[in-house]
């Protein structure tokens, strides 16, 4: 009976061992796991706003062409690129300010839902403005941005097509 106390009692202690063998394994990998997360690949805040400045040109040709359906995809790649900053960004004191932004980006959006090129025109230069606003307010006053006079692309139609 003994020696059955004592047998049980080896394999309480060897399922501990094995158990804690395992945990600092599941724990290596853990820590390898982490440390690549961390040294993975993060796109910077002005890769994302160069990103956002050809939307917007691209923007503006498909609404005074008219072609509504570029329109909306553009306006929402930027709604996308403002996500992705909040989202990736977080350590840099200027993605507070970005919210400024959102209701520009309904105007346009609303003048696209519309087909309204008046009132996209309009809601382009309040976008515009708002840009620069937010520049202004996170001290990158010095970087204007204007309503563009030519497409940012040669090789792309901002014509409809029919």
């Amino acid at each position: 009976m003994k020696s059955l106390g004592l047998i049980s009692v080896f394999l309480v202690f060897a399922a501990c061992n094995s158990h804690s063998d395992n945990s600092s394994g599941l724990q290596v990998q853990v820590d390898s796991l982490q440390n690549k997360l961390n040294n993975s690949y993060k796109p910077g805040l002005g890769e994302f706003m160069s990103g956002i400045q050809v939307h917007h040109a691209k923007l503006w040709f498909a609404g005074i062409n008219s072609n509504w359906k570029l329109a909306d995809f553009e306006i929402n790649e930027i709604k996308e690129s403002v996500d992705d900053i909040q989202k990736f960004n977080t350590d840099r004191p200027e993605v507070k300010s970005i919210g400024m932004i959102n209701p520009a980006i309904e105007g346009i959006s609303e003048a696209i839902k519309k087909r309204d090129t008046q009132l996209f025109k309009r809601n382009f230069g309040v976008l515009t403005n708002t840009c620069n606003n937010c520049h202004r307010a996170t001290d990158h006053g010095f970087n204007v941005i204007v309503i563009p006079t030519t497409p940012p692309v040669s090789n792309q139609q901002f014509k409809p097509v029919p």
